[in-house]
């Protein structure tokens, strides 16, 4: 079994913790906290790929992340952010659209708090689902994290 690893990078948005081991990467979140970095010898390498491809999104440079993730959740929390993994790079879809994809047409307040729950931010891109009516909704990390991820991949939504 292999050893889980962090390791904290600066994005235009604050302080981003990466979380994971060999298997994949398990959480990103924003954080506050800088301190405790550890050594890239540390790290397990999806965790290092993943900060790479990050930096490499915030730069407008990748639409797409292709590192292992490892992520755990019920059965139909794992559906929900299956789903939103095929939501393309700006797009964006309603919550009721997600309750239809993955078979459950009456369940969008369920599958708001399943995209809530989502432990690797940005990369299942829960930014991307928006209320009906196209508006923005709510977001874990605050709208405004929201508001500037769907500006940086060419959206402009009402707030």
């Amino acid at each position: 079994m292999s050893s889980p690893g962090s390791l904290t990078i600066d994005t235009p948005l604050g302080p981003v913790e990466i979380r994971g081991s060999e298997r994949g990467v398990s959480e990103i979140r924003y954080t506050q906290d800088q301190s405790g970095a550890p050594s890239d010898t540390q790290v397990p390498g999806p965790v290092r790929e993943a900060a790479a491809q990050l930096a490499e999104y915030f730069a407008g440079r990748r639409t797409r992340f292709d590192f292992p993730l490892d992520l755990r959740g019920t059965p139909f929390q794992r559906a929900v952010w299956d789903c939103l993994l095929g939501i393309p790079f700006g797009e964006t879809r309603t919550y009721g659209w997600v309750a239809q994809a993955v078979g459950r047409p009456r369940a969008a307040r369920a599958v708001g708090q399943a995209v809530g729950r989502n432990p690797v931010a940005i990369v299942v891109p829960c930014h991307r689902i928006v209320a009906s009516g196209g508006r923005l909704g709510g977001y874990t990390g605050g709208l405004h994290i929201k508001r500037y991820l769907l500006r940086l991949e060419g959206q402009e939504l009402v707030p």
